[in-house]
């Protein structure tokens, strides 16, 4: 399996428009890839949080 964004790439939240940066990365035999990103949430504050595959775009 690859994974669809590469480390320091810059992603978009698709259901937000937020966007941020790839800081890490996890790969389950059972589900889809998963990405720490990192990024500035709508109200200013600094956020990380894990994203499903499906839920980023470029």
């Amino acid at each position: 399996m690859t994974f669809k964004f590469e480390m320091n790439s810059a992603v978009t939240i698709a259901a937000s428009s937020e966007t941020g940066t790839v800081v890490g990365r996890a790969e389950y035999a059972a589900s889809e890839s998963s990405y720490l990103v990192r990024y500035q949430a709508a109200d200013g504050r600094a956020i990380e949080s894990w994203w499903g595959e499906s839920a980023l775009t470029t």
